[in-house]
């Protein structure tokens, strides 16, 4: 070809024009390699994933996995049996209370952060927002880097249906989430634009450029970006990248999970894992019920009682249940005693008694850990802080919580805060 800059110049717009998913793949995300020293150490170990069913807005444990029957707030929903002896849920998780045999029930969780920002950046990240004048990585951010594989075409972190999950922080963009809001769409404009062998000539063009630059200027920033077009370029090519086009599956696994965002979310999480990516956190939003607090939290019950619910069926005729950690939880949950707000039934925030969930990954399932007052006020059993429950996601996971990671001035920051007690009942 004609070597004028204008040329070269003109290729390269039309490249990004063509886009290796544009903005979707770049902007949003910004995965790079993992270290090829941790993935050929993880190598020798079993490897294990994680689900994380992020609850956005703070889930009522009074009106899901800790009921009150008989007292003043209770609320309208009944308790029902489940597959464990003695354990009750909302009647509203029917298909939910048949998998129960695999959950461990956590009604003691008790944190500080009452605020949704805060919150969700405390139980993402073990850190207080702003602590250290650092941005602390999140959990999906650490098992990318300590489980994550340097070789695998697909980012080692993937976020569903959300437009602001916690990303990195101080471990750097190589670990920053993909982010697919819509899973219907999965990732949009993963095939390449052009013909293959015009597709492959301008792919050479920008190796060209891009290794020009960091001959000449070798920065952090040269480096990212070089290592994103790269791994892009290599997410196009893979077969592995059907795993986001959840239209693959048949008709009645679709009809299972669900037609709702968050139902296609699950279906694209187990088709992730299955693959080997090691975390993805999936979205169910609209939980902060200061006013319909009843009407909306039997909506939301449905949505996720037969994607969850399929999900861990689906895991376990895969035989990846024991492999695979699915955690239902929000940042905090709502108040015991029910609040009149614009005239109906409400909860506020609460994070002083809530409740989490866990599913799979090996743990001993069937148990309720901790407990509250009759009221669903207090804790009065076997409290569960927010760096303890991280501490036990770490220990379910096979990653050293204690293990300390450098910032870019050096200075050690341990994956989880001095303090935490993993929860030894879980762990077989």
């Amino acid at each position: 070809m004609a070597g004028s800059r204008s040329d070269w110049e003109n290729s390269r717009r039309d490249f990004l024009r063509a886009g290796v998913a544009g903005a979707s793949l770049v902007s949003l995300s910004g995965w790079l390699d993992v270290l090829a020293a941790n993935a050929a150490e993880t190598k020798t170990k079993p490897r294990k994933s994680c689900i994380l069913l992020w609850m956005e807005g703070g889930p009522s444990h009074k009106d899901t996995f800790d009921l009150k029957p008989g007292t003043k707030d209770a609320g309208e929903f009944k308790p029902i049996a489940t597959t464990v002896q003695g354990l009750e849920i909302s009647e509203h998780l029917p298909k939910l209370a048949k998998q129960m045999q695999h959950a461990a029930v956590i009604r003691s969780m008790s944190t500080s952060q009452g605020a949704h920002g805060p919150a969700r950046y405390y139980m993402h990240t073990g850190y207080r927002e702003g602590s250290g004048g650092l941005a602390h990585p999140s959990i999906g951010s650490l098992v990318s880097a300590e489980l994550g594989k340097a070789d695998f075409p697909v980012p080692n972190f993937v976020s569903v249906g959300g437009k602001a999950a916690f990303g990195a922080g101080f471990l750097g963009v190589r670990h920053q989430p993909l982010i697919v809001e819509d899973p219907s769409k999965g990732v949009e404009s993963l095939s390449a634009p052009l013909g293959s062998s015009r597709f492959d000539r301008r792919i050479g063009l920008l190796n060209q450029l891009e290794n020009g630059l960091l001959r000449t200027s070798r920065t952090d920033v040269g480096v990212d970006h070089n290592s994103t077009y790269r791994r892009t370029i290599a997410l196009m090519r893979s077969k592995e990248a059907q795993a986001f086009d959840i239209s693959r599956e048949n008709a009645a696994m679709r009809g299972a999970y669900g037609e709702t965002d968050f139902g296609k979310g699950c279906l694209m999480a187990r088709r992730l894992v299955e693959i080997g990516v090691p975390f993805v956190e999936v979205f169910l939003g609209g939980w902060d019920t200061h006013k319909d607090n009843f009407p909306r939290v039997k909506t939301l019950s449905g949505q996720m009682d037969g994607a969850i619910s399929t999900l861990l069926s689906d895991l376990k005729s895969r035989g990846l249940l024991d492999s695979t950690l699915v955690i239902w939880m929000g940042e905090f949950g709502r108040t015991p005693k029910i609040t009149s707000n614009a005239g109906t039934a409400g909860r506020n925030h609460y994070p002083r008694a809530w409740t989490s969930v866990m599913f799979g990954g090996g743990i001993k399932g069937g148990q309720v850990i901790g407990k509250t007052d009759k009221e669903g006020a207090e804790v009065v059993e076997r409290p569960v802080s927010g760096i303890d429950f991280l501490a036990t996601v770490c220990s379910i996971l096979g990653v050293d919580y204690t293990k300390e990671n450098q910032t870019a001035i050096g200075r050690p920051i341990r994956i989880v805060e001095k303090g935490a007690k993993p929860i030894a009942e879980l762990l077989a």
